[in-house]
């Protein structure tokens, strides 16, 4: 492991972060004028992906040594919910990119330069272990499908996360008794793609799936993003598994979506007039009750995931360890704040009548966007269940915390 430490003065890190938050509100009007168009086109397009790299949001978690910010996961976070609130398949892209481009930390220098120093640079990578590697001189002969690529339509390099086997096609022997797996990463014009984002909602993910065929893929190119020894950055952010920086930022991206949504449901309730109704919105008390409910509902959810994050980024920043228990606390606050988020998004859906279902209004879109974070793995009620075995002190699987 390189003994390179890239942490940041905290007034340096302190300056990164108001940048990147910053650069986040100024590109926020030209991703929300742009909604349309990227739901139609299912993909983010030129105009959008300029304004992003131009604001470098998509290097915020490379190491410095590539140019990167190395951003706190408490930043992280709310620059995802600033993005969400203009756009949902724009954050989500990006929060996808974000856990990818960690990955750079666990590469030697060179060939992590050769994938993510271009100023276009983006890696996207499918879900799960459906990948084999086979060892072969110099590298590994690679073949897989894998789906839910989300930005896979703009990247640069492709991820294929994979089981590794010898030469001989015997399983190669991992930690804890399991098979060694590794991530290829591979120029995004080596797979061949299926067209199979035809979805309810983020459609301007393009999470399309891939396939590559007994493609050769050289050492260097190759990353185990969950083994500390390998790490060759030391930098308080690699020290997080990507499992929970992906579940702090996807949360984010739908305490956005719903923020965004309950402020025009604010704007509508002080002119919409309900058919039969003697006032506007404002003037009924169900309405105000319900919308001072769905803001502390909403705002709770938002300060108790905040908290829990910014609790843990201290502690491993000031050099303590990452525990069973703060990865655990890390799960159950993205958890809740993903079904949290949604509840006020179907509270507003209702609120706003008959002028939710017309796609102008800025409230349909939103409704389908924030139900496709809910089904994703970040979102799903068994995560609760797992949080809840490790409390009570019985075995749990920790690919999900």
């Amino acid at each position: 492991m390189s003994s390179e430490n890239t942490n940041a003065t905290p007034q340096a890190g302190e300056i990164l972060a108001a940048a990147a938050l910053n650069n986040a509100r100024a590109v926020a009007p030209l991703l929300r004028a742009a909604g349309d168009r990227i739901e139609a086109d299912r993909s983010l397009g030129a105009e959008v992906l300029n304004a992003m790299h131009g604001a470098s949001l998509f290097r915020l978690t490379l190491p410095r040594r590539h140019g990167g910010a190395e951003l706190p996961l408490p930043q992280l976070a709310q620059v995802a919910e600033i993005i969400a609130g203009a756009d949902a398949s724009a954050a989500w892209c990006l929060g996808q990119a974000f856990g990818c481009a960690m990955s750079a930390a666990f590469m030697a220098e060179a060939p992590a330069r050769q994938v993510f120093d271009p100023a276009d640079a983006v890696l996207a990578w499918g879900a799960g272990l459906q990948g084999k590697m086979v060892a072969t001189d110099g590298g590994y002969l690679v073949s897989g499908t894998w789906r839910f690529a989300s930005g896979s339509h703009h990247a640069t390099w492709l991820g294929g996360h994979s089981k590794v086997f010898e030469a001989d096609g015997s399983p190669r022997p991992g930690p804890e008794g399991r098979q060694a797996n590794r991530t290829a990463l591979f120029p995004r014009d080596q797979a061949d793609f299926a067209d199979d984002w035809h979805v309810m909602g983020l459609r301007g993910t393009r999470s399309e799936g891939y396939t590559v065929e007994n493609l050769f893929v050289e050492e260097g190119l190759t990353v185990d993003r969950e083994t500390p020894t390998e790490r060759q950055v030391e930098a308080t952010l690699f020290g997080l598994p990507t499992t929970s920086v992906y579940a702090s930022v996807f949360s984010s991206v739908a305490l956005g979506i719903a923020q965004s949504a309950f402020d025009d449901l604010l704007a509508l309730g002080r002119e919409k007039k309900p058919r039969g109704a003697r006032s506007t919105l404002r003037d009924s008390p169900v309405f105000q009750t319900r919308m001072a409910e769905m803001e502390a509902q909403l705002a709770s959810a938002r300060t108790y995931k905040h908290a829990i994050v910014s609790e843990v980024w201290e502690h491993l920043d000031g050099g303590g360890d990452l525990s069973m228990s703060d990865r655990a606390r890390i799960r159950l606050c993205t958890t809740y704040a993903i079904n949290e988020a949604t509840s006020v998004m179907e509270q507003v859906y209702r609120l706003a009548g008959s002028t939710a279902i017309f796609n102008e209004q800025p409230f349909e879109r939103r409704f389908r966007d924030i139900h496709a974070v809910s089904q994703q793995v970040q979102g799903r009620h068994t995560n609760y269940e797992t949080v809840g075995r490790f409390m009570l002190g019985l075995e749990v699987d920790t690919i999900f915390m």
